[in-house]
């Protein structure tokens, strides 16, 4: 078996384990940051290091190691993710080194893959997942007789251990009454690669859901706001010079990589001094901005739906919605049944007629999220059992914005007239690629061109699209408004220009940027 065809395998191995667990890890997030999305972080992380695996030809060893290492520093997301990434590093180095690998190989990867992350971090905090990867490394001293089975099998034990002792040495896992999210995500990368190694099936996750007490529901959001993760590629990039700078604007501080590409993740209230840090030493990419304070509110909302024996919900939503992140996000916010669609992939009434009976409520919202599926919706709630109220949102981003009303113990109909009542004063846009030569509201736009859309209405085009992305902006926040989001879609635009612009020009804006997801539109814009 090549290396490649190895490595492929243990990274699926590894990345089945998280999605398994993603939930119930991003529900155990308390630390550093209540914001629910460890697991996710984790995911997303290892994905990117599949999805380069999945690409590449390469076969030689020392290549493999560059590659992984990269891929997981490029597509290392949030705290946890920025730490695995060079927990990565260590291991992948050591493994890429040897000509053979065998157990004392294995246990030297994990003694470097300790050392990499404890670098990485400028004031480590035990009981988290450096306590986990410690205790690993510690265990693998003593792996001279061992196969490699066998290890990781004994590395699995011993991080079972190392998570449960997590709120021993950490106040606020202790007092909300749950071991460490990054440590449990670390414990199923490698079950993940133990199972692989062995043959063995993945156990089902421990729980479908763990059942999570008030006190680690209920948590103080960040002081500072914003999750700014980016990339910063150059030459003769000083880490610790920029790690000085952006100490001066948060906490939480990672900047990890080498002098060519440096992954930076800093929790700030100015993420755009921090970005202009970046720009003014290199050049900036995979710009990720999250409001964590948002995201505190969103994770404690999910979970509070979720308690045993909390009252049945009076109502519940029934969401259209196309991309994974998007589906995320609507989940995020109390979403109970998400039906996949959208432009070019209407569901069918009896799809969304299915879905509102599947609610656990009696009463049902539904959010078409398409203009095309309005009258499916309506059709669908003529023929449900259910009291059904269709609210008709005409995009994904309005769908999130409707979403923001919903209280799962209040009716439908309190819903819906709160949900129609904020939807008078949201704004939405898309920027999309024009599918041929079309002349909109005096506005001529070439086959292939960008296309950009204000509510409905086209209002710019042409071949540069932050040009027209901005002009979508600046339509949108033509009225005082508070917020702005920006959806990524598939084809992952690069925003870091556009997000500057806006900043500069609305300094008083709130700006998030979210992983949507969605095809065809790669991006969705809302303004409230």
């Amino acid at each position: 078996m090549s290396d490649l065809t190895t490595v492929r395998q243990l990274a699926r191995g590894a990345l089945e384990s998280l999605e398994r667990n993603r939930q119930r890890i991003d529900d155990l997030n308390v630390y550093p940051v209540p914001d629910g999305d460890t697991g996710t972080n984790l995911t997303l992380t290892a994905r990117s290091v599949v999805d380069q695996l999945e690409q590449t030809t390469t076969e030689d060893r020392p290549g493999l190691v560059k590659e992984v290492t990269r891929a997981a520093l490029m597509g290392a997301r949030g705290n946890s993710g920025v730490i695995l990434s060079q927990i990565i590093r260590g291991a992948a180095r050591v493994l890429g080194s040897e000509s053979t690998v065998d157990a004392r190989v294995v246990a030297q990867a994990f003694q470097a893959a300790r050392d990499a992350a404890y670098r990485a971090v400028r004031e480590p905090v035990e009981g988290t997942m450096l306590s986990v990867i410690r205790e690993l490394a510690e265990e693998s001293e003593s792996a001279d007789d061992d196969s490699i089975p066998e290890l990781l099998a004994r590395l699995v034990r011993r991080g079972e251990e190392a998570v449960a002792r997590t709120p021993e040495q950490l106040d606020v896992l202790r007092e909300a009454g749950v071991v460490d999210a990054g440590g449990t995500g670390l414990l199923e990368i490698v079950r993940g690669i133990a199972a692989t190694v062995s043959g063995e099936a993945l156990p089902d996750a421990p729980f479908e859901r763990e059942e999570i007490n008030t006190d680690a529901i209920h948590q103080e959001p960040s002081k500072y706001r914003y999750c700014t993760t980016f990339m910063i590629e150059g030459d003769d990039l000083d880490s610790d010079a920029i790690e000085a700078e952006m100490g001066q604007l948060g906490d939480s501080l990672l900047v990890v990589g080498d002098p060519e590409a440096l992954k930076v993740h800093v929790h700030t209230d100015e993420p755009g001094r921090a970005l202009d840090v970046g720009t003014r030493l290199g050049t900036i990419d995979r710009v990720e901005i999250a409001n964590m304070h948002v995201q505190t509110h969103q994770r404690e909302e999910r979970l509070l739906q979720a308690v045993p024996d909390a009252a049945p919900a009076a109502s519940g939503v029934v969401a259209v919605v196309a991309g994974d992140g998007n589906r995320r996000l609507f989940e995020s916010l109390g979403a109970s049944r998400i039906v996949e669609g959208g432009q070019t992939m209407n569901p069918s009434t009896a799809e969304l007629a299915a879905a509102i009976e599947a609610t656990p409520a009696d009463e049902v919202i539904v959010l078409p999220n398409n203009s095309n599926v309005i009258l499916s919706a309506d059709q669908a709630a003529g023929v449900a059992s259910k009291h059904v109220e269709v609210v008709p949102t005409d995009s994904i981003p309005a769908g999130l914005a409707a979403m923001v009303a919903f209280e799962p113990d209040r009716s439908a109909e309190e819903n819906a007239t709160d949900m129609r009542e904020l939807l008078e004063s949201v704004k939405t846009g898309e920027v999309t690629k024009a599918s041929r030569d079309v002349q909109m509201n005096g506005l001529e736009v070439r086959k292939g061109a960008w296309l950009g859309l204000a509510d409905g209405e086209a209002i710019a085009g042409g071949p540069d699209f932050e040009e027209v992305a901005a002009a979508v902006a600046e339509r949108l926040l033509a009225e005082p408004r508070g917020l702005l989001t920006l959806l990524k879609g598939a084809d992952e635009p690069d925003l870091q220009g556009l997000v500057k612009r806006i900043e500069e020009l609305h300094p008083g804006l709130e700006l998030e940027v979210q992983e949507g997801g969605q095809p065809h539109y790669p991006l969705l814009l809302s303004a409230e």
